[in-house]
């Protein structure tokens, strides 16, 4: 069922590629579903694409405000061992995106 959710609420982010409002409500498992496919709709919006700096910086930036919103969420939960690894992947989605943006300035 969660897979399914998750596929169906990627899959409405995909196709509405605008600002989306993170903040959510419900539980915190609902909140991390939301940001997980928040993430991969980022991830997917720059890749096979070529992104002028601007847009590759907005990118970074967003991904790195989602990537804090669900680590906030982790940390809430200190005995549930099954969350730190989706804040380090998020994380590494920041940094990823962080470190195209300063390429593309360093260019």
């Amino acid at each position: 069922m969660r897979i399914a959710t998750l596929a169906l609420l990627t899959l409405a982010l995909v196709g509405c590629p605008k600002q989306v409002d993170t903040r959510v409500a419900g539980s915190d498992d609902d909140q991390l579903t939301t940001y997980e496919a928040r993430l991969e709709e980022l991830l997917t919006r720059g890749a096979g694409e070529e992104l002028s700096c601007s847009e590759q910086c907005t990118l970074s930036t967003q991904t790195c405000d989602v990537a804090e919103g669900l680590c906030a969420v982790v940390e809430r939960h200190p005995d549930r061992m099954d969350l730190p690894r989706r804040c380090a992947r998020a994380r590494e989605s920041c940094a990823e995106k962080t470190d195209g943006c300063t390429r593309c300035r360093n260019r």
